[in-house]
């Protein structure tokens, strides 16, 4: 991409900042779950259709699933490259929180807050499509481009249903970013993941009378959980489960429970290591229920694949970064990430962050609390412990993403110091550095057919002799 090109893509993002920013905060004051996201999507299809995107709404048959398109007058579908940008804008339960405070101060006691960014996350995705889209009509460059909102990335894996739909068919690339502590290219896989919900029945039974004729599914689910918890040493190392127990069957001791239900989670590197787990826990759920005479129905909730990281973009996007160097925060932004790091166990969280060797620079004081620089990138790729249904997209189109610093060094996601920052003025800043980083990469792979090849052959690589499901 030459200089003028990038310089005028600079502008361009600059100078429509402010109308995203503004969806961001717009956003973060009206949190909703997944799959409930409908205040939320309004105000994304409200602005992509001011900006001149055709909107499809009702993708994949889920209310708040939608595209926006884009195509320089006259593009050929046959031969005009499809750039697609990720977007999310779901919230969490139970964490509410006053923006721009350093103390746990909820808005609304057991509200929703957008303690993973998504605010931020899919603002930031639709600035970077609308001002690519200027610059290619400016420029008079063929291309089609095309923003998702995708619901319910929180636990409902809206993109997994939405690929399955053949939503994503046709994309040449996909590119995506998610708020974050560190400047740099995710160059990394995720764990797969499936959400199953285990339900017992019994036979309910007064407890010091006739328990001989009760039947306990609570008895039932406890006993799942120490099976399952026994499994633990015999898992891949990289493989998680989570389970929380979701109806105990009720609140009387006195009760024989005749029905419990408890959800899991169940991760692992590979899908086909996490379809094994899968069976290997239903197993232990189906004898929790011979053990104690009651049934088990098991229903699946569905679940993601692991992210097939892509060298080629991986790259492509690292040297975006590398040309719009460090990040400028002012000092207000830096006195307040100090307070938002006062209230972390910064010991943990520092260590955790480790293995980026330049993450944190001194500044005399101990560590910087926000991230300016941009964390190497040496074209090895690395094993995430989380999941996203990002990783579906990756198994179909070859994806990239990036990180910012939106928050403070050390803040951990899913809490109320990252719901805190979702407004302030590092979020701004660092989602319009986003911005950029995806519309420059984007650029790149509109121009350059290669680099879109060499993409694709990366991901048939990464993809022999495996399959999607």
């Amino acid at each position: 991409m030459d200089e003028a090109l990038a310089d005028l893509l600079s502008e361009t993002i600059e100078r429509l900042s402010p109308h995203f920013t503004a969806l961001a905060d717009e956003i973060w004051a009206t949190p909703e779950l997944c799959f409930a996201e409908h205040r939320s999507v309004a105000a994304q299809i409200r602005i992509m259709e001011q900006f001149g995107f055709r909107v499809t709404r009702g993708i994949a048959g889920l209310d708040t699933a939608f595209i926006a398109d884009w195509a320089f007058p006259g593009s050929a579908e046959a031969e005009a490259p499809l750039i697609a940008f990720l977007g999310e804008f779901d919230a969490l339960p139970g964490l509410s929180q006053t923006a721009n405070v350093a103390e746990e101060r909820p808005l609304e006691p057991g509200g929703n807050g957008h303690g993973c960014g998504h605010n931020l996350l899919g603002s930031g995705s639709m600035l970077a499509a609308v001002a690519l889209s200027k610059v290619l009509a400016a420029r008079n460059i063929s291309a089609r481009l095309r923003y998702y909102g995708c619901p319910a990335e929180e636990g409902g894996w809206g993109k997994a249903i939405m690929v399955r739909a053949g939503a994503f068919d046709g994309v040449d690339i996909a590119l995506g970013w998610h708020p974050g502590t560190f400047n740099g290219v995710r160059a990394r896989s995720t764990l797969a993941i499936s959400n199953r919900t285990y339900r017992f029945r019994g036979k309910a039974a007064h407890a010091a009378m006739a328990p001989h004729l009760g039947r306990s599914a609570l008895d039932a689910v406890e006993l799942m959980n120490v099976g399952a918890n026994f499994l633990r040493e015999h898992m891949p190392q990289d493989a998680r489960l989570h389970y929380a127990i979701t109806d105990a069957g009720g609140i009387a001791p006195g009760v024989v429970q005749s029905r419990a239900e408890v959800l899991y989670m169940i991760r692992a590197p590979e899908l086909d290591e996490r379809d094994d787990l899968v069976h290997r826990v239903d197993d232990i759920a189906r004898g929790a229920a011979l053990m104690t005479g009651t049934e088990v129905d098991i229903t699946d909730q569905g679940g993601a694949a692991n992210v097939i990281p892509n060298a080629p973009l991986c790259a492509a996007m690292h040297d975006v970064m590398l040309d719009l160097g460090p990040l400028d925060f002012t000092e207000a932004e830096r006195a307040f990430a100090h307070e938002i790091r006062s209230t972390l166990n910064t010991a943990a969280s520092d260590r955790r962050d480790a293995g980026f060797d330049d993450l944190f620079l001194s500044d005399g004081r101990g560590l910087t609390p926000l991230h300016a620089g941009l964390r190497a990138y040496d074209g090895r790729m690395s094993q995430g412990t989380g999941s996203t249904d990002v990783g579906d997209v990756s198994w179909v189109v070859p994806v990239v993403e990036c990180s910012t610093a939106t928050w403070a060094a050390g803040t951990p996601s899913h809490s109320w110091q990252a719901v805190a920052q979702g407004q302030s003025g590092a979020a701004h800043r660092a989602m319009v550095r986003a911005a950029a980083v995806m519309a420059g990469t984007g650029m790149k792979a509109v121009v350059d057919p290669e680099l879109r090849h060499a993409a694709a052959r990366d991901l048939d690589k990464r993809r022999a002799g495996r399959s999607y499901s």
